[in-house]
Formats: structure tokens, C-alpha cells, sequence
């Protein structure tokens, strides 16, 4: 099975309980395309920033994107960067309150980031982003405007420096609280669709499309099909 670098760089590696990381590719592709809200970390005028967004990945690289006034997409071009997925499937109830715990699935990539400039590599890039959510929707879309296209800036970065860390399953309990008389065990969590809301300007006529209708979240993949 194939991994990236980052087994062999320290900033990537899992330090604390480093049995739960994981630098297969599979595992950290499926955690990325499994969970588009993604958290980017950089310096700006010498200070930590953190700022959810969305992103997505084409093979070997993710990418995100936002309004070129941005005072993050800024300061993220080409400079050193830390995104972050993480979701969250449960929460584990120990009968100590110290070995209390969650389940989860999380990926960390670090990396320069490169920022794409050509209007037709964005503008594709974007439609990637789009289809991949919603199978079919781009071309039933108003096509994007050249102004718009300039107000967006989009960035990327190489899936090289990554690691996954996962955890699963019960409690682990000191050997001797498992004869205490306390409940223990796992509140599984999920993030799932739920039926969807249309706008209340949508014309009469419109009918809601089955990329809307079919729309799934399994917890493991996004699809519409």
C-alpha cells in the first residue's frame, strides 16, 4: 500500500497514541473526500489564524477557494500551511471520567500552498468542486461571469506531507474498573442530510432535481447518485 513522505517527517507524524495514525493514501483520501469542512492554519502579522472552509480533492492535491479580498487566502498563497479534516463519530463513556474519549477520523496536511491563476484551470477546478457534491448541476447552472471568476481565489496543496489519526471502538478502562457497577460505552454520532429546503423565490415551475432529491451522506462519502 502506497504512502506518502510524510512517514518519514517528523511535523507529520502521530507522537500521542501513534498506534491510531495511519499514512496510507487510501485511508487519508477517504477521510478528505468524506468531509469537505476543512480548518487552514497560517501566520498572519506574526499571529496564529485558524478558518473554516471547504475543500476538496482532485488526486494527489486538495484545494479551497474563497473571495479574493480574503484577508486569509492572502496571506495563504504560497506560504506554509496546516489543513486540517476532522469527523467526529462518537463519543466514548468510560467508567473514569480521565479515560473518557471520542471516536474519530481526522487528517492533517501540511505543505506550501500554490495559488491557480489561469482563469480556465480555476474555472474547471471549481466545476470539479461543484460536480463532485452535486453530479450534474454545473451545466444546469448560469455560467459563471469573468468578474466572478477574478472575485475567487483558489488554492492548492500537494497531499505529501499527511498523516491520519483514527480512533474506534469501546472504552479502554483500567483492567479493574471493568468490575464497577457504571455504564459504559459509545453514543455513535453522524452527520447526515436532512430534507431539503427550498427558496422560497424558486418559480413555480421548477422542479427540484434529483442531484438535490438523491443527495446521501453516508458518514464515509458524499454522493447524489
Amino acid at each position: 500500500m502506497s504512502t506518502f513522505r510524510s512517514a518519514s517527517t517528523k511535523r507529520a507524524q502521530v507522537k500521542r497514541a501513534h498506534e491510531r495514525g495511519h499514512y496510507d493514501r487510501s485511508t487519508i483520501n477517504q477521510i478528505l473526500d468524506a468531509c469537505p469542512l476543512c480548518h487552514v492554519a497560517y501566520v498572519l502579522d506574526g499571529a496564529p489564524i485558524v478558518t473554516p472552509t471547504l475543500q476538496w480533492r482532485e488526486g494527489d492535491r486538495v484545494y479551497w477557494h474563497g473571495s479574493s479580498a480574503s484577508r486569509m487566502l492572502r496571506t495563504a498563497a504560497d506560504q506554509e500551511v496546516c489543513l486540517a479534516v476532522t469527523m467526529l463519530d462518537g463519543l466514548v463513556l468510560a467508567r473514569s471520567a480521565f479515560d473518557h474519549s471520542a471516536n474519530y477520523r481526522s487528517v492533517m496536511l501540511f505543505g506550501r500552498t500554490e495559488i491557480i491563476v489561469d482563469p480556465d484551470e480555476k474555472a474547471a477546478h471549481l466545476q470539479v468542486f461543484v460536480e463532485s457534491l452535486f453530479p450534474g448541476r454545473w451545466n444546469a447552472l448560469r455560467p459563471m461571469t469573468d468578474q466572478e471568476l477574478k472575485a475567487t481565489t483558489l488554492l492548492s496543496l500537494t497531499i505529501d506531507e499527511a498523516s491520519a489519526k483514527i480512533r474506534s471502538g469501546p472504552p479502554q478502562d483500567n483492567e479493574a474498573d471493568y468490575q464497577l457497577p457504571i455504564w459504559a460505552g459509545v453514543i455513535p454520532l453522524e452527520m447526515r442530510p436532512l430534507t431539503a429546503v427550498p427558496d422560497p423565490r424558486n418559480r413555480e415551475d421548477v422542479l427540484q432535481p434529483e442531484h438535490v432529491s438523491l443527495f446521501q451522506w453516508d458518514g464515509h462519502q458524499l454522493s447524489s447518485a
